[in-house]
């Protein structure tokens, strides 16, 4: 794909993505949709950097311009969008974000209308008329834009009944990336009776996941000490992501909170074929702790897009990845960072436990890794004396570690990923690979 990567068009406002990429976005669904019905709908949300609003307003032109209704639903997160998108019977969604990323680069993901990424296939179109291959005929008659807030409460209420418990008495905080959660997870966390304590959440434009959020928790960990909180969420720049801090400040990560819904599942009977959906990536700790438990993972390549597909495809409940995009297949198709957050809160309740409690018999191993820059990363992926060697790392490593060799999908590196029971085990076996790659 020439501009849609694994996670939408996304790129540095007014360089690489630019006004005139969101007004041929819009024009091109305005134009696809029209060809099947009369007046296509078309839902829009966006995060809180500076430049949403502009691709926001461009989106918009270009699909009333070519005869479809664009629905606003103003400053939300992505899982809110999908929901909308599913539920409320909409051609497709776009959330305008770059999640995780500063301010200064923007994104545009489309959803259908079952509320997944749109395929490979359908981009791969928006691809050919922005470079003027293809050709659509626009609507004789302009649409409108309809403001939709609604479809952002509606979704608060739909959040709100899924857990089971009263939060009431339970001091929760929530760093919000001064981004898109900032508008909605206050307002949830409220109703279900919980004592809310924020920070991050006076967004101002620019200050998107700066030193906050799931990229940077250590300022919650802090925050969840000082203010005596039973737990804290930090959320990412669209709240597809959630990670954990527990009443003493410690983190868990994905695999933690993979771990404690699992285990939660599991106990209930709700764990589908007693089996959890991970990446490679996931810490050889998780797989362990699980396997003790009888419950088994079945892996998959990094991506939640992958981590989707095996669930969906096979029936599983639960996935996720260590970064916190956690997959609840019960309540959403896609990763909800406030959904997660819920989960484990009622979780906490459930237990009548302290959060700490909850990761009880995880033991996470040492992981290090090395990003080495290539030549050429398909060579050093087919080297069979670089192959053999991380073959005979993991035989010596057995049940107490492993080794793993990827290639980046977007950059010229190849990452050395090493667990082992201390850190300067990992260390040997990272410098006794790199040593045999051959660098830029």
């Amino acid at each position: 794909m020439k501009y849609f990567g694994t996670d939408g068009f996304r790129g540095r406002v007014n360089d690489t993505l630019c006004l005139e990429h969101a007004i041929k976005i819009g024009e091109y669904l305005g134009r696809y949709f029209a060809q099947t019905k009369k007046v296509p709908r078309i839902v829009i949300g966006k995060d809180t950097r500076r430049s949403s609003y502009m691709l926001e307003y461009a989106l918009a032109a270009g699909i009333t311009s070519a005869g479809g209704d664009a629905y606003l639903m103003h400053v939300t997160t992505t899982p809110s969008v999908s929901y909308v998108t599913k539920n409320d019977g909409f051609d497709c969604g776009v959330m305008i974000t770059a999640s995780h990323n500063p301010y200064h680069d923007n994104g545009i993901k489309i959803i259908n209308s079952s509320g997944d990424k749109m395929g490979d296939e359908f981009l791969s179109g928006i691809e050919d008329y922005l470079d003027g291959t293809i050709t659509l005929t626009a609507s004789d008659e302009p649409g409108q834009c309809i403001d939709y807030l609604s479809g952002r409460n509606r979704y608060i209420n739909y959040l709100s009944g899924i857990p089971k418990n009263s939060f009431r008495g339970y001091k929760i905080g929530l760093d919000c990336a001064n981004g898109a959660s900032f508008a909605v997870a206050r307002n949830i966390f409220s109703l279900l009776g919980a004592d809310v304590f924020m920070m991050s959440n006076h967004p101002d434009g620019k200050n998107i996941n700066v030193n906050c959020g799931s990229t940077h928790p250590e300022g919650l960990q802090k925050f969840v000490v000082e203010n005596k909180l039973d737990a804290g969420f930090a959320f990412d720049g669209d709240a597809d992501r959630c990670l954990m801090v527990d009443e003493k400040g410690c983190l868990i990560d994905g695999d933690g909170i993979m771990y404690i819904i699992a285990r939660f599942l599991k106990e209930h009977n709700r764990l589908a074929k007693d089996t959890v959906v991970a990446t490679v990536m996931s810490n050889i700790g998780l797989k362990k702790a699980l396997n003790n438990h009888g419950i088994r993972i079945a892996g998959t390549d990094v991506g939640d897009k992958y981590v989707a597909q095996e669930m969906f495809e096979n029936g599983y409940v639960i996935g996720g990845e260590q970064s916190g995009h956690i997959i609840l297949g019960e309540f959403a198709n896609t990763g909800d960072g406030i959904l997660t957050a819920l989960v484990l809160t009622d979780i906490l309740v459930d237990s009548k436990n302290i959060a700490s409690a909850l990761t009880s018999g995880l033991e996470i191993f040492p992981q290090k890794l090395k990003n080495v820059k290539v030549k050429d990363k398909s060579a050093v992926m087919q080297d069979p004396e670089i192959l053999g060697k991380v073959d005979e790392c993991n035989n010596e490593l057995k049940d107490s570690g492993r080794v793993l060799l990827r290639a980046s999908g977007t950059e010229p590196l190849i990452r050395i990923m090493v667990e082992a029971e201390t850190e300067e085990i990992c260390d040997r076996y990272i410098e006794s690979i790199q040593k045999m790659i051959v660098t830029d």
